[in-house]
């Protein structure tokens, strides 16, 4: 890896028009922004539908995108999309009302698709031999993943949004005629989901493009677990641990820490590895393949899962009384590589590190993090710290659920902050840029900054709580706040640290 800076920003906290940051003129305009500061990375959060909680680590699906990402003004210009559906006045006067600096995510949810199925209304009755043509080959190609992931939106839209194993006891247990029969009856809705994923990946590819001609690569990012509402669990159910109700017995989660004393219940259904593994680990191999045509680089949250995950019982309300349990990570990331090559995975190892852990990072050669918000613990042993990085790893001022760097600051009792204040070498008074110069001098072959810490904001525009039920997931830049002077002191400070 070479040595390089780049920004943390997911596409919702673009700016825009519509409710909701997109692959829009803002997008690009960011991508120029990167270009013109010398960024050669670009890091996003996951890119799937979004469900539960509006977390894009409880997604609809591994392999989906999001459809809430998608550029209204862009279907007009493919003419895929008529402006005057835009131009009406009630869709007008919704438009005018969505706050310009959060994400509302019921109403913008609503309009969005609303938006959507008109365009894939007017794509069935005006789109060109050519367009179609792009449509059904798209289908084709992706079928292993698509196929079930639309019609498992479809079956939710018929049961008014209830979970898959509340529905009809066949179609829950995805049996071939039952699957046979609902494709058949919700035959328009299935294809409405397909002509969404279309237009996801055409708009993000697009960018993408974009992004990489201009010098910047992208780092993605994949939860290690999917979510128990997902087409995932639905659609392989024999990789989960499930009764015969078809609920979860044992679920992921971490135990106490830094960021919750009875530890964070994820709920997420936890991988049947055995199976996985006498599978030749098929469905990573084919979800690792997915993401790295979505992404140059690709982090995988919670690595330290593969080693060992914390099994927390579906009946406990807390995920104080789990257990460790094993996880095959060797098997998995050869299988993986013996299928991908020498993939460019970042392994988040943040939490309870093991020197198992470690091994299993280092054995592939994989980066793992180091967040400087952890670092100041009143010694100078801490791994965390700037002076103790090696070359291989990601240095952060700090990631989605850390608090922005002037919010943690402010809240830091007086000898920690202290200790901050004598690391630096500074005041504090412009601690965001203090924080960002300390990575960006250090060894780390790569840094990322947050958006909000390259402007300074406080707490409120926080991106995630972790452990917090909502809320979260919603902060937008407006496009005022990209001055010219954080793109000077980017620039110049990117420079003068040779990245």
């Amino acid at each position: 890896m070479e040595r390089a800076n780049g920004v943390l920003v997911h596409p919702t906290s673009f700016p825009g028009k519509y409710g909701i940051g997109e692959f829009n003129e803002h997008a690009y305009q960011f991508v120029d922004f990167l270009a013109e500061t010398g960024q050669k990375l670009w890091q996003v959060l996951p890119l799937g539908p979004t469900g539960y909680g509006d977390s894009p680590y409880q997604c609809f699906s591994a392999f989906a995108g999001n459809p809430l990402l998608i550029s209204l003004d862009q279907l007009v210009h493919d003419n895929v999309l008529p402006a005057s559906v835009l131009n009406q006045e009630a869709v007008a006067s919704l438009i005018a009302a969505f706050p310009a600096d959060t994400v509302d995510y019921g109403p913008v949810i609503q309009f969005k698709y609303a938006m959507l199925r008109q365009s894939f209304a007017y794509f069935q009755q005006h789109s060109s031999a050519q367009q179609k043509s792009d449509f059904w080959v798209f289908c084709e190609r992706n079928a292993a993943w698509l196929d079930d992931y639309a019609l498992f939106m479809a079956l939710k839209d018929a049961h008014d949004g209830h979970v898959w194993n509340s529905w009809e006891r066949d179609i829950a247990r995805h049996e071939p005629w039952a699957i046979g029969l609902w494709r058949s009856k919700l035959e328009s809705e299935v294809q409405a989901y397909q002509y969404f994923q279309f237009l996801f990946f055409k708009q993000w590819n697009a960018l993408k493009q974009y992004a990489n001609g201009k010098g910047v690569k992208v780092i993605g990012d994949i939860p290690i677990f999917v979510a128990f509402d997902s087409s995932d669990s639905w659609a392989h159910r024999e990789l989960f641990y499930f009764d015969e109700n078809l609920n979860s017995t044992v679920i992921a989660g971490v135990p106490p820490d830094y960021f919750s004393p009875t530890g964070q219940r994820w709920g997420n259904p936890l991988y049947r590895w055995d199976v996985m593994e006498q599978q030749g680990f098929a469905w990573w191999i084919d979800r690792c393949r997915a993401s790295f045509d979505l992404y140059d680089f690709v982090r995988i949250d919670h690595f330290r899962g593969f080693e060992a995950y914390w099994e927390v019982p579906a009946s406990e309300p807390t995920a104080m009384y789990g257990r460790w349990v094993k996880a095959p990570g060797h098997a998995l990331f050869h299988a993986i590589q013996n299928a991908l090559g020498n993939v460019a995975i970042i392994a988040e190892d943040l939490g309870v590190i093991t020197p198992e852990v470690e091994a299993l990072r280092d054995a592939f050669g994989y980066p793992g993090m180091r967040v400087l918000q952890f670092a100041f613990v009143a010694d100078t042993k801490s791994g965390f710290l700037p002076h103790n990085y090696i070359q291989n790893c990601v240095a952060y001022s700090g990631t989605h659920d850390n608090n922005t760097t002037l919010g943690w600051f402010k809240s830091l009792d007086p000898e920690p902050r202290a200790q901050v204040l004598r690391y630096t070498g500074t005041t504090g008074s412009q601690i965001h840029w203090d924080m960002i110069r300390l990575l960006m001098m250090s060894v780390s072959n790569m840094t990322v900054a947050t958006m909000q810490d390259l402007m300074g904001l406080d707490e409120p525009a926080r991106m995630n709580m972790p452990g917090r039920p909502n809320g979260n997931w919603g902060w937008r830049y407006t496009p005022d706040m990209l001055t010219s002077d954080i793109k000077t002191q980017l620039r110049e400070m990117t420079v003068a640290y040779g990245r």
